[in-house]
């Protein structure tokens, strides 16, 4: 079967047109995004596979027109704050370290980390078939986040930010960043699974 192109991207296997056309923006239009949008984000989340259905994932959310936004943007490096401030909301995804049972005392979780990844990339999808865009980055002051969000840091871990808007003409970006404004490629499958034994 030849390679499938969409959105300047091949895949060299036969896949799903939503795992090429989906990518991550910085250029967003800044407007009104409703909960009720967002809700549908995390509902997407919400049915993400996790160990013993054990769901790690939490979200703290701000949308840029309300009280929260300035102090969410904030915990971002500036780097990230010169795009999201076009962003029409910013999330925190957050994980559970402890696999908790009532009445039993928690232990580690290994899978933490793993499944609110998983819970992050059914958002991204959801958002994408919406219309929307999800962008992902870990340049945040962890200090500050852990402070600012009030997630304790010994029983969670901030993953990771989240921008979330509608996609708009890379011109909205301060230019450093507008060259950059196009879906990336990705290292070949060939690179990264083995058979049988890691690098063989």
């Amino acid at each position: 079967m030849a390679p499938k192109t969409l959105n300047g991207r091949t895949a060299d296997h036969e896949v799903a047109d939503q795992f090429l056309t989906r990518w991550s923006p910085r250029a967003f239009t800044g407007e009104p995004i409703s909960d009720a949008t967002l809700m549908q984000l995390f509902e997407a989340a919400r049915w993400a596979p996790s160990a013993f259905n054990l769901q790690p994932w939490r979200f703290v959310y701000a949308r840029r027109d309300s009280e929260h936004w300035e102090r969410l943007y904030s915990i971002l490096i500036e780097y990230n704050r010169m795009w999201v401030s076009t962003a029409s909301a910013l999330a925190f995804v957050i994980s559970d370290r402890f696999r908790r049972k009532e009445g039993e005392a928690p232990v580690p979780s290994y899978s933490h980390s793993f499944d609110a990844g998983a819970a992050w990339g059914f958002l991204a999808l959801q958002a994408h078939h919406m219309g929307l865009a999800a962008h992902g980055m870990t340049g945040f002051d962890p200090d500050l986040a852990y402070a600012d969000l009030g997630v304790p840091e010994s029983d969670y871990r901030i993953e990771a930010a989240i921008a979330i808007g509608r996609p708009t003409t890379p011109q909205v970006l301060p230019e450093m960043f507008r060259a950059r404004e196009v879906p990336s490629s990705r290292h070949p499958v060939s690179g990264f699974v083995f058979e049988g034994r890691f690098g063989d």
